[in-house]
């Protein structure tokens, strides 16, 4: 599939999903989450992926002094915790229905700023630099190895000096050696 059109179907697929149930297809453990329990898994992402490894993440600094940049935000579930922690969040998502939910969701949280990306690049985010970016079950639903990498790249243009960009991705569990 060339880039292009892998793109666009990942743009309308989280458009449709988006409008679908947001939530299942944000976190499908559930079908049916009631806003209290999503939001709440917002903060246990965060109490266990994040809050756990802060001196590495913020190197020194005060959390309140730092830039956080959340690709591939969503409904906004994670980047809500994160504004607790950090000084000024950026969220980032390829799907408008996704930013437009978290739009409306996160419209009271002074310190979070949302943007709707073109997919092939982060220039949403003008010049802006951060000084810690995560993403937290987004890269599983890139089917490209290569366009994953494109957004590690676009991600890390966007890192200020030494900044730390945490993300998980799914792994093989079959290795094989040269010898068999």
């Amino acid at each position: 599939m060339a880039p292009k059109k892998l793109i666009e179907k990942m743009r309308s697929d989280w458009d449709r999903r988006a409008r679908e149930n947001h939530r299942y297809y944000i976190v499908n453990s559930q079908s049916d989450w009631s806003d209290e329990e999503f939001w709440l898994s917002g903060d246990q992402t965060v109490s266990h992926y994040v809050l756990t490894d802060m001196a590495n993440i913020c190197q020194g600094r005060s959390p309140l002094e730092m830039k956080v940049l959340d690709f591939g935000c969503g409904a906004g579930r994670v980047t809500r915790t994160l504004a607790k922690v950090f000084g000024e969040v950026h969220g980032v998502d390829i799907s408008g229905e996704m930013v437009r939910i978290a739009r409306s969701a996160l419209m009271g949280v002074s310190n979070v700023q949302t943007h709707h990306s073109n997919g092939k690049d982060l220039d949403v985010l003008r010049d802006g630099l951060f000084d810690f970016a995560f993403a937290f079950s987004v890269f599983h639903h890139v089917p490209s190895k290569a366009a994953i990498a494109d957004c590690i790249v676009e991600v890390g243009k966007h890192l200020r000096p030494g900044a730390l960009f945490k993300f998980e991705v799914q792994g093989c569990f079959e290795l094989r050696t040269a010898g068999g």
